[in-house]
């Protein structure tokens, strides 16, 4: 999927469309396109929202995608090996990598869903900006203009997540996997799983009995107010318990961890999720 971003502007100083940019996973690529506009091109890799991004199987046309980019954003954390692998297979002198994990200061085993805590992808946008500076010294102005625009873009998501830590701050929430925990702290709310169960879930394991019964014993009692479950890695056991949750009148949200719709920008999908979770929790 190649992305990119109008603008009523033009860059000043080279061809358009000179950088090539990968990103591993189409969060981060929706971000890149905005702030890059049309001084590159963007990939994102993994884009299927009814895959789970965790399995991805690489092939040789990102192993090529790889090769040529002068620009690779990768998530890290043992959350992308695949991308890993592809970097160290295809070493290029000219490319420019950034690891999430690592500007963040995380390692394998940390948390990986990045994208779901607000500060740290104000990080990121950051440092994605300050490489395409780098890379392309004499759009500078533009790119600014670019970033003004993407902020711009960003004001309902942060209204969102502002209004939600306004009204609902320590309301008991369960998620049925890790990638809603960041999201869960910034915002406040009291995230009452175990962590046992939702890392296990989170990487295709089975959670510890003890850990089940006590989830299921969460929702039935309505000690949760709103049940938070991924919609990209369901499994007989997240779906009974989302059974469990509507016979207990507990309100679900579905989140993801690609961008949906896959035409759909990051402010978008994100912003509509907030919009989802805020109206869950009023609901309660």
């Amino acid at each position: 999927m190649v992305a990119g971003c109008s603008s009523s502007s033009s860059p000043t100083g080279s061809t358009p469309k000179t950088l090539h940019i990968v990103a591993a996973e189409n969060f981060w690529g929706s971000i890149a396109a905005q702030l890059a506009g049309t001084t590159a091109t963007v990939k994102s890799v993994v884009t299927d929202p009814n895959a789970d991004p965790h399995s991805y199987e690489s092939s040789s046309d990102d192993a090529r995608a790889f090769a040529d980019a002068d620009y690779v954003i990768v998530n890290g954390a043992g959350y992308d090996g695949w991308a890993q692998q592809l970097l160290s297979a295809n070493p290029s002198g000219k490319r420019n990598v950034l690891t999430v994990a690592g500007l963040l200061g995380k390692k394998e085993g940390d948390n990986p869903h990045f994208w779901y805590d607000p500060d740290y992808v104000t990080a990121v946008v950051n440092r994605i900006e300050a490489d395409l500076e780098a890379l392309e010294p004499g759009e500078v102005p533009y790119l600014r203009t670019q970033r003004s625009a993407f902020d711009a873009a960003m004001a309902p998501y942060r209204r969102g997540l502002a209004a939600i830590r306004a009204t609902f701050a320590n309301a008991p929430v369960a998620a049925t996997e890790s990638i809603f925990v960041y999201l869960a702290a910034y915002l406040g709310l009291r995230l009452i799983s175990s962590p046992a169960f939702m890392d296990a879930v989170a990487e295709g394991n089975d959670p510890p009995a003890p850990s089940v019964i006590e989830f299921q014993r969460q929702i039935t009692t309505h000690q949760a107010e709103v049940l938070v479950y991924n919609r990209q890695t369901s499994t007989d056991l997240t779906s009974n318990i989302r059974n469990q949750a509507g016979k207990a009148g507990v309100p679900t949200v579905g989140v993801t961890e690609t961008i949906q719709p896959v035409g759909a920008t990051f402010e978008q999908w994100f912003t509509n999720e907030l919009v989802q979770l805020r109206s869950a929790l009023a609901h309660a």
